[in-house]
């Protein structure tokens, strides 16, 4: 399992993924989700994936080769994508590609074909932009009225985006409510967990101005979690209790 979300905001477009992929309880591994690709002033893109581990990477691989374009003969990536909407039609070219070569195989052992991606940036002259590609190669781009798209492990984590976050946020408290988001799915799912690794960019600079990582003992991390569930509980305690007793007969 995992949890990833990208929140595209005026001021820029935050993108975030877990690490931790889980086949079995004794079978726990890290490994990275958003895979940036950036040529600095000229273009920056993430990709976060969710599903499964082996699908996924096979389409990253598919696509940094290069999907061939029966048309032209070029190797479609990416870094050569004129425009962002045709770098996400890549991507689903390339999920595509994969399934015509390992679905049947994934069938006959009874395994999904299962994977999504997040595809966020910038390609210089035009504007920032954020999708969600589906498992058929389709996709949905990111509105400012729902500025926000989480793929994997999202249920948790969506009641906090879909009241703090409005296209308006400033972008590092955008930052700061998606960490809180990762924090709820983490307290409800212990198949996502940290490091996270989080991408921070503004318009127009296509360069990333945060790439890191967030480890386990992260003390601005930890500390937002102890806030955020102080402040839950004193929010709770806030409220006046339900007015509603039985009725006597």
């Amino acid at each position: 399992m995992t949890y990833c979300c990208g929140i595209l905001v005026k001021e820029g477009l935050v993108m975030m993924a877990d690490t931790r992929t889980n086949a079995g309880l004794d079978n726990i591994s890290t490994f990275r989700k958003l895979h940036v690709f950036e040529n600095p002033g000229e273009r920056v893109m993430a990709v976060a994936s969710a599903g499964n581990l082996a699908i996924s990477q096979s389409v990253l691989s598919t696509l940094a080769e290069g999907v061939e374009n029966p048309i032209t003969g070029e190797a479609e990536t990416l870094m050569n994508a004129p425009s962002l909407f045709q770098a996400a039609q890549r991507l689903g070219r390339a999920i595509r590609s994969v399934s015509r070569t390992e679905g049947a195989a994934l069938m006959a052992e009874d395994i999904n074909f299962d994977v999504s991606f997040l595809l966020g940036g910038q390609i210089k002259g035009e504007r920032m932009r954020l999708f969600m590609v589906y498992p058929a190669g389709n996709f949905i781009e990111c509105t400012t009225d729902t500025p926000y798209l989480q793929i994997g492990e999202h249920k948790y984590g969506k009641p906090v985006l879909d009241r703090a976050i409005t296209y308006d946020v400033e972008l590092y408290d955008a930052l700061k409510i998606a960490l809180i988001s990762m924090d709820s799915t983490m307290r409800s799912n212990l198949g996502v967990s940290p490091p996270i690794d989080i991408l921070v960019l503004r318009p127009d600079v296509c360069e990333a101005e945060l790439n890191m990582r967030i480890e386990y003992d992260d003390p601005y991390f930890s500390n937002l979690r102890t806030k955020w569930s102080e402040a839950l509980r004193a929010a709770h305690q806030s409220i006046p209790r339900p007015p509603y007793v039985r009725k006597k007969n």
